[in-house]
């Protein structure tokens, strides 16, 4: 019998043989790319591209293996450097006391993309990437814009600063902290750490700086970006890391206002059991807790002090430090101590985030000075925690949607007036017993505290 092909069965055949050839092709590509990764790990190990010192080698040698086994990616200089633009001055958007910042747009080339899958044993989407490369060979267009930080090579805390950033979020996971997508590995010819793109600037430039004229923060979306800030903190204290560096101009904002914490150069990690990490003072001047600067000892609470600061800036749209300001009050924290307990509040608060117009307004934005008040105490036990500072946030922000009735003016007043002669006349014990008490605790203690004015 004669065996006739059909058009169709021709067009069959060619599809399996191609499929087969492909196959074949693959698992080539697949086995050639592993053995090279095998060479390269068996002849890094004893290099040193970054310092001779033995310590600093072995830090090399971590943040090598740290970066892939928390799964990391790893990006070539050549590609951070072709997403940038070759680090083009145009492109930086931001420059701090580590390193400059630049925005940029990934181009992944396939092989650094395939070792990365190599490394995490994903044998689909290894497949499917080697498959997209064969169909478009050189570049693999990923499209996302991202931020690259390039750290100085003149400061001789970058390398820890970089083992800091990789190891801290690469096992963090939370929407209000910035997104670590990558870094270089240690042969690069720089460090450089690839985050996700926050394009709606800092805090801290809403505030009070370049964008603070468009008027778009106002009282409603700060009390939304202190929340949003204090729930990231509360997170990471939860996962025994403080930020150490806690300050507006390290608070991110995304296209529709919601918070990323940034920079965790300085940050630590913190044993769950101990009270405190001994460690030199780091951090900004006007954020750093009074307590850790003058005994070196670190912990969760510090990160609350700086919150506090935060919290001031919000309500004021003040620096934590301007020097032509008078000379007592350079400082934010001490002028906002000062104004409080002075019964000034209204000389300290944002007359542009209608204080005096809106009774809303002046209800939260009262609670939230009185919660920086006990998160700026000298002595650390007094302030509360992280957490403690969130949930009382969260019922502000409810007592102020729900505060719009003739009472609860003349009660939110009350609990302010009984506030300010408690933190005039009251014993040091009964004080320290107030500054633990949430807003709901002190309800009933205004009403004892004005029988017992009336005896």
């Amino acid at each position: 019998m004669d065996i006739i092909f059909g058009g169709g069965t021709r067009k069959k055949i060619a599809i399996g043989l191609g499929t087969g050839f492909g196959g074949i092709l693959l698992a080539c590509v697949v086995l050639f790319l592993h053995q090279r990764r095998k060479r390269i790990n068996s002849t890094s190990a004893g290099s040193n591209s970054w310092t001779n010192s033995s310590d600093c080698s072995s830090l090399k040698q971590d943040v090598e293996r740290g970066s892939m086994s928390l799964l990391a990616p790893i990006f070539t200089y050549n590609e951070l450097e072709e997403a940038t633009n070759n680090f083009d001055p145009s492109e930086e958007i931001g420059d701090g006391g580590f390193g400059a910042v630049y925005h940029g747009e990934l181009l992944i080339s396939c092989v650094p993309f395939i070792n990365s899958l190599i490394a995490s044993l994903d044998m689909l989407m290894m497949i499917v990437c080697i498959t997209t490369c064969m169909l478009q060979p050189g570049k693999l267009q990923d499209g996302r814009h991202v931020a690259v930080k390039r750290l100085y090579k003149n400061n001789y805390k970058h390398i820890e600063k970089f083992i800091n950033e990789v190891t801290i979020l690469s096992r963090l996971r939370h929407p209000n902290l910035v997104a670590l997508y990558g870094c270089t590995s240690r042969h690069s010819p720089q460090l450089l750490l690839v985050y996700e793109f926050v394009p709606n600037s800092t805090v801290a430039d809403h505030v009070y700086g370049e964008r603070a004229k468009a008027g778009l923060l106002t009282w409603p979306l700060r009390m939304t970006i202190a929340i949003e800030t204090a729930d990231a903190l509360a997170y990471l204290h939860a996962s025994d890391t403080i930020h150490r560096d806690v300050k507006t101009t390290n608070i991110l904002l995304d296209k529709h206002f919601h918070v990323k914490v940034a920079d965790f150069g300085l940050s630590r990690r913190f044993p769950r059991n101990a009270t405190h990490v001994s460690t030199a003072p780091q951090g900004t001047p006007g954020y750093v807790d009074p307590e850790y600067h003058l005994y070196y000892q670190l912990n969760d609470k510090s990160d609350v002090y700086s919150f506090g600061v935060v919290l001031i800036e919000l309500i004021s749209s003040k620096p934590a430090v301007d020097i032509t300001r008078h000379r007592h009050e350079i400082n934010l924290a001490n002028m906002a101590m000062t104004k409080i307990l002075n019964h000034a509040l209204h000389e300290l608060v944002d007359p542009c985030l209608g204080f005096d117009s809106d009774f809303t307004v002046r209800t939260t934005m009262t609670l939230v000075s009185e919660l920086a008040f006990r998160c700026l105490q000298q002595e650390r036990e007094l302030r509360p925690s992280m957490m403690e500072v969130v949930e009382s946030l969260r019922d502000i922000k409810n007592h102020g949607m729900q505060l719009i009735n003739p009472e609860a003016e003349v009660l939110i007043t009350l609990h302010h007036h009984f506030h300010q002669v408690l933190l005039k006349t009251m014993p040091i014990f009964m004080l320290r017993l107030h500054l633990q008490l949430g807003v709901a605790d002190l309800i009933p203690l205004t009403l004892l505290f004005i029988t017992w004015l009336s005896l």
